[in-house]
């Protein structure tokens, strides 16, 4: 018999609504503003939190994007690992995991091209870009679990080919080339380079 799962506690439950309130109010403001245009001392306001305790959650802007886009990001990748399931093809079944990440970094296009140059060049120390990489590294398991559905991708290097498919997909989301294109256009691209890629 396994015991019951113990509640949070008063100053834990404090901590998660601060989380949740700053979390809630800077995906907010970086929705409507954009997070070129928003302040850390905005979001504490909207919060209601003091910037002391804003920096005890997050240290810097970026950090906060990090937070609000990682939520997101693992959100949209659990919707594509479950498509991606009902897909016979390895293609489609690849696709199926990225379009939903496609969608949601470009709900914001400055924000989501910001995100994912802070998942690329940011501090891997600090604890909201570590989940980001976990989340990049969940990403790329889910893409080698479709690939090993077929003997010879699995035989070529699953590994390395899914981590290839990552480096096209971050590049076609950040590139100031696609900034004119819409959701479907991105996939569009980033299907057409890995079906060179995978033999297709």
């Amino acid at each position: 018999m396994q015991p019951a799962p113990q509640t949070l506690g008063r100053r834990e439950r404090n901590k998660q609504e601060k989380l949740d309130r700053i979390t809630a109010a800077a995906r907010e403001l970086f929705t409507q503003y954009g997070v070129d245009e928003v302040t850390t001392q905005q979001v504490a306001e909207k919060a209601d939190v003091g910037s002391g305790t804003l920096f005890l959650y997050a240290k810097t802007k970026a950090e906060l994007l990090l937070l609000v886009h990682n939520v997101k990001y693992a959100e949209a990748l659990d919707v594509g690992i479950e498509a991606a399931a009902a897909e016979a093809e390895v293609l489609d079944a690849v696709m199926a995991i990225i379009n939903p990440i496609i969608t949601c970094n470009r709900v914001q296009i400055e924000n989501g091209r910001t995100y994912l140059k802070e998942i690329v060049f940011g501090d891997p120390a600090e604890p909201h870009h570590a989940e980001a990489l976990a989340l990049t590294q969940r990403t790329e398991a889910a893409v080698v679990d479709v690939l090993n559905r077929d003997k010879k991708l699995a035989a070529r290097g699953s590994g390395k080919l899914a981590g290839i498919i990552s480096a096209i997909m971050f590049i076609s989301m950040t590139s100031a080339a696609n900034l004119g294109l819409n959701d479907a256009q991105v996939g569009d691209d980033i299907r057409a380079q890995v079906s060179v890629l995978l033999g297709g």
